[in-house]
Parts: C-alpha cells; sequence; structure tokens
C-alpha cells in the first residue's frame, strides 16, 4: 500500500511540474507547480520527516498564493489567465536538462555511498532541525517575524485608500467617496 502511495504521489509531483509548461497562463502554471510541490511534501512525510514535511506544505502554500495574487494584482492579462507561451529557447533548455539529467543519474550509480553508522535518533525531526539550523534557530524565528512584517508592512503601504476613507470614519456615508465614478463601493 505504502509502494502504491509513493508512486501516485511520484506521478503527481512528476505530472504537476510537466503541467507547468503545458498549461497556457501564469496562473494554472501556479497551482500545477504547487500540486507537484505538495505531492513531493507528502512523500517527505511518509519517511517519516513531520516536520519537514510540513514545512514545506505551508511554504508552498503561502508562496504560490502569494504569487497568484500578486499576478491578479499586477499582471496586465486579468489573473494572468490569458494564454500565453511558457517556453524560452527550448533546444538550449532541453539539452541543458538532458545533460543534467545525465550526470546526476550517472552519480547516484558510481557515488561511493557512506555506510551506515550509529543508531537512528530518537526524534529524527528534532536531529534534522539541530543539524540543520545549529545556534541559528533564534535568527531564523526573528528572520520568519521580519519577513512576515514586512509583507504585511508593504500591503498596507501599497494601498492608498481603505473602508474607512471611502465611507468615512463610522462608515456610515451615504455615497462613497471614490475618486473615481462609478458606484463602486454603495
Amino acid at each position: 500500500m505504502t509502494l502504491a502511495v509513493l508512486l501516485a504521489l511520484g506521478v503527481l509531483a512528476v505530472g504537476g511540474g510537466v503541467l507547468v509548461f503545458v498549461v497556457d497562463s501564469m496562473a494554472r502554471a501556479t497551482f500545477c507547480l504547487l500540486a507537484s510541490f505538495i505531492a513531493v511534501a507528502v512523500m517527505i512525510l511518509m519517511t517519516g520527516l513531520a516536520y519537514l514535511g510540513t514545512v514545506i506544505i505551508l511554504m508552498m502554500i503561502i508562496e504560490m498564493v502569494i504569487m497568484a495574487v500578486f499576478m491578479i494584482m499586477y499582471m496586465m492579462n486579468p489573473a494572468g489567465l490569458m494564454p500565453m507561451s511558457m517556453f524560452h529557447n527550448t533546444r538550449g533548455a532541453a539539452l541543458i536538462s538532458g545533460l543534467l539529467f545525465a550526470g546526476l543519474t550517472a552519480g547516484i550509480f558510481l557515488a561511493d555511498w557512506p555506510e551506515k553508522r550509529g543508531e537512528r535518533p530518537k526524534d529524527p525531526t528534532t536531529a534534522l532541525g539541530e543539524t540543520l539550523m545549529e545556534g541559528h534557530m533564534l535568527t531564523m524565528m526573528t528572520l520568519g517575524v521580519t519577513l512576515f512584517s514586512t509583507i504585511v508592512a508593504t500591503v498596507v503601504l501599497a494601498t492608498g485608500r481603505g473602508r474607512y476613507d471611502r465611507l468615512g470614519d463610522g462608515l456610515d456615508a451615504a455615497h462613497a467617496d471614490d475618486p473615481a465614478g462609478g458606484g463602486v463601493g454603495r
């Protein structure tokens, strides 16, 4: 059963990655990429690395949703849904990808893999976190809060007006004070 789930997730991950280049809009490509990353994260969860898998899922969802929101706000075509080409220098990209794939595959079979030493840690998630972060966990936690604050501040500063500007402090104005006519927000 586990092998069947892993194979299905592998097919979903690769299929989602391929669809990124098949669909004809940025928004669709974004969500295909999200599906691919989530399939990989679930495979990581299945290996027993709960923290790492959960972080990948949360990070990818947040990243892709933010990307979709910015596409809706700033792209020339509505929500990045207009047809477009996702291909640039296809011959060069195919050559580079093929060479890289061949090199990595050769590395799998030609590398001397290390022998297992010692015992498996009681909590692999904690061991992985300590190995990756060592003494930098406080720095990374501070960085996370700082990045989140920066995103919130950027959105607040980018918004020239809010609902209180349109309808007054009590939100009880008879008509919205919109700079552009058309009755938006009535």
